[in-house]
């Protein structure tokens, strides 16, 4: 069986209580190299066999899971935040789909959200934002031209962009063009909940100063949108006293 795990954004206990079983019960780690705190492998027993996969091909990755499946031993594939994102999951599961070799998904908590957490943010804020688009920019690794950042800042919604911190400038660029304003409100958060944490706020004009101040060049999300930094939202009306819900009566 391969357990595919999702480790948390960062600090160890932040990972499930499901996960952290999984890893306490696996004969076989194999974990997401500099992207996956090294702390989540105390959880570990003595005698388990750790790989990290940064150095490591599909194919390689592959062949130690199967060989532990022959075995009989179990598999964890230890992925950072929450591997549906970005996690590179879908090719290894249909290799194992086409082996006949078992696996499940432990969803974990996803770097945007340790990022939100960090600036005690909430993204979908009454009246300014209610969508979050998560997204990346292109490298060597392509987006579809019809992802392209231009296309998604014309909507104005909240927007975290994973892998992109060496392109800040770029990105900026692009994002002016697509419509927001230069001055619209950003963030940059580094390493989010690991210890060594930083959070820069920020302008959409000015994210590559930002950066290049604070000597930020791998490892961090770009957070833009007005959710970033504004005092002029709605209030909720879950907890509104006039709103009626399923639950109470409403003043009107």
């Amino acid at each position: 069986m391969v357990h595919f795990v999702g480790a948390g954004p960062g600090a160890p206990d932040l990972i499930t209580l499901r996960g952290k079983t999984f890893l306490e019960q696996a004969d076989v780690i194999i974990y997401a190299g500099s992207l996956v705190n090294p702390q989540l492998l105390s959880y570990a027993k003595e005698e388990c066999q750790v790989y990290n996969s940064a150095h490591m091909t599909l194919e390689e990755v592959i062949a130690v899971m199967e060989q532990a499946e022959e075995e009989g031993k179990t598999t964890v594939r230890l992925h950072t935040g929450d591997p549906c994102i970005y996690g590179a999951i879908r090719e290894q599961m249909d290799i194992l789909d086409e082996k006949k070799i078992a696996y499940d998904s432990c969803p974990g908590v996803s770097s945007f959200c340790g990022a939100a957490s960090a600036l005690d943010l909430e993204y979908t804020l009454p009246e300014i934002s209610q969508s979050v688009i998560i997204t990346r920019m292109a490298g060597r690794t392509p987006v579809p031209p019809k992802e392209s950042i231009e296309s998604f800042a014309a909507h104005q919604a909240t927007m975290v962009v994973f892998l992109s911190t060496g392109m800040l400038e770029e990105l900026s660029q692009r994002l002016i063009a697509g419509g927001y304003k230069e001055d619209t409100p950003a963030a940059i958060v580094y390493k989010a909940t690991w210890e060594d944490e930083k959070t820069f706020v920020c302008t959409v004009g000015t994210l590559a100063e930002t950066a290049r101040e604070n000597q930020i060049t791998k490892t961090a999300l770009m957070i833009i949108g007005d959710a970033v930094k504004t005092s002029h939202y709605d209030r909720s009306k879950l907890y509104d006293p006039e709103f009626t819900t399923e639950f109470r009566k409403g003043t009107k």
